[in-house]
């Protein structure tokens, strides 16, 4: 009798077991059975390490970008619509990691926990994906870079819809350079400037100081003034002097900022000091990854300041040089966030799934807002990005776009044509709520080289 209660015991651990045993693969098949399938060895989903199974990818007008085609990703006919989304779409072996094929693989291939990637073997592709982003307009960002390495990026203020997304250098998938591992013109090749690139932010950088001035000082800076000759000495010793662009005399706040004058800004910057300066940074979240559609994510900026720093430290950093590094899809965000009212809107590419059947699928992912700053901050910061193109860089070079807007000519090393061109803002009108960034990396001067392509890009997006 106490064997066979021994065996029944026995019996019942090993029935608990398997149960939880069931219990774990179970989870695991909920959980990670989207990651099982999409690994490269398996053959419904990849051939020859590219991705063969997934569906459509189109542009928000419907134009197919890329497609399945007799067991091959097929690419958009036109080579400049190849070029210009590539970074967007990503490439057939998912060496641009957060291309939308990368990004949105499982759903693509149309895996789910119940019938597994069933509608390939019914369709021959998974499911289709609408992107946000608009070809025409790539098209025309990619043409206005032209030969300079860079990003090109617009926003939707209001949605969050990112309508353009271009990043140089690029290469055609249908025809890939045989020196695209060793030519240096393809350097980068991979990497989409806009989320994972990391610049010194230049003048652009004197926005930050503005909002952080204007929480920390308050209104009493627009009674201020400086007196600019071009050098600024400081703590005596020559190697620390702040270099301005020119001799601008006596400025107050506005004419500082448009005239983006060195020394005035790096006389606020030494006054809020560098504590104050990394709290703004921090609120702004331009060291914080910029986050969309769940799978994509930016680089996190660098700041380095927090509080005790030379003055000459804090001087170059207020107006954009020295160490800071920021991410140019954190710094589209800011400028969303300026143009309404403080709050950034989550971004998206994602504007939705439909099964082979022409059925939405109900694949959201999670948006939300952010408030960045106050409404009274936003609106002050608002006008004065509006009084610069007024004053300084000239309305009649944006007809039509009552745009509000900043440059920066980020110092990379002493040969000027060196120099990273920045030109970020938006246009003030409720009709066309578009904020932007454009990085022309060697581009010299951000006013003469990037200003004019994002007038391109602009343009193109009214009239459409």
């Amino acid at each position: 009798m106490k064997m066979i209660t021994k065996r029944g015991i026995f019996l019942w651990i090993l029935c608990a077991l398997f149960l939880i045993g069931l219990g774990f693969l179970t989870y695991s098949l909920v959980t990670d059975g989207s990651s099982w399938v999409m690994k490269p060895y398996n053959h419904h989903v990849y051939s020859n390490g590219q991705l063969i199974a997934a569906g459509d990818v189109k542009d928000v007008n419907g134009v197919v970008l890329s497609k399945t085609e007799d067991g091959e990703r097929v690419y958009n006919e036109d080579k400049t619509v190849r070029l210009s989304t590539l970074h967007a779409v990503g490439d057939p072996k998912g060496f641009i990691s957060n291309g939308a094929q990368s990004a949105f693989k499982s759903q693509l291939v149309g895996y789910n926990v119940f019938t597994g990637v069933y509608s390939i073997e019914r369709y021959g592709s998974g499911n289709d994906l609408t992107l946000t982003i608009d070809s025409d307009i790539n098209k025309v960002a990619y043409n206005a870079l032209g030969d300079y390495k860079g990003t090109i990026a617009v926003a939707n203020y209001k949605t969050g819809d990112i309508v353009c997304m271009v990043s140089t250098p690029s290469y055609d998938v249908n025809k890939v350079p045989s020196d695209l591992e060793t030519n240096e013109k393809y350097e980068g090749v991979y990497i989409n400037r806009f989320l994972t690139g990391l610049y010194t932010p230049g003048s652009t950088f004197k926005l930050v100081t503005s909002i952080c001035a204007l929480e920390n000082i308050g209104s009493d800076i627009y009674n201020r003034s400086w007196d600019c000759d071009k050098v600024l000495e400081v703590d005596d010793v020559e190697e620390d002097n702040i270099i301005c662009n020119a001799s601008h005399g006596n400025v107050n706040f506005e004419t500082a900022l448009a005239k983006s004058c060195n020394s005035a800004y790096a006389e606020i910057a030494i006054e809020l000091g560098g504590a104050n300066l990394a709290k703004t940074v921090d609120e702004l979240g331009l060291t914080s990854r910029v986050v969309f559609d769940d799978n994509i994510k930016s680089s996190k900026g660098r700041f380095y300041l927090e509080g005790g720093e030379p003055a000459a430290t804090v001087g170059w950093t207020g107006i954009g040089q020295g160490d800071t590094l920021v991410s140019p899809a954190a710094m589209l965000r800011l400028m969303c966030a300026i143009a309404n009212d403080g709050s950034a809107v989550d971004f998206n590419l994602v504007q939705g799934f439909s099964d082979k059947a022409g059925q939405t699928l109900g694949i959201d992912f999670k948006q939300g807002s952010t408030q960045l700053m106050s409404a009274d901050i936003a609106s002050q910061m608002k006008t004065l990005m509006r009084n610069n193109v007024e004053v300084q860089y000239g309305d009649g070079n944006y007809k039509g776009l009552n745009l509000c807007a900043k440059s920066g000519t980020a110092q990379i090393d002493d040969v000027d044509a060196h120099n990273t061109a920045w030109f970020v803002g938006f246009m003030d009108d409720p009709e066309n709520p578009y904020a932007f960034v454009v990085i022309a990396e060697k581009g010299n001067s951000g006013s003469k080289t990037a200003g004019p392509m994002a007038n391109k890009v602009l343009q193109a997006i009214v009239e459409r």
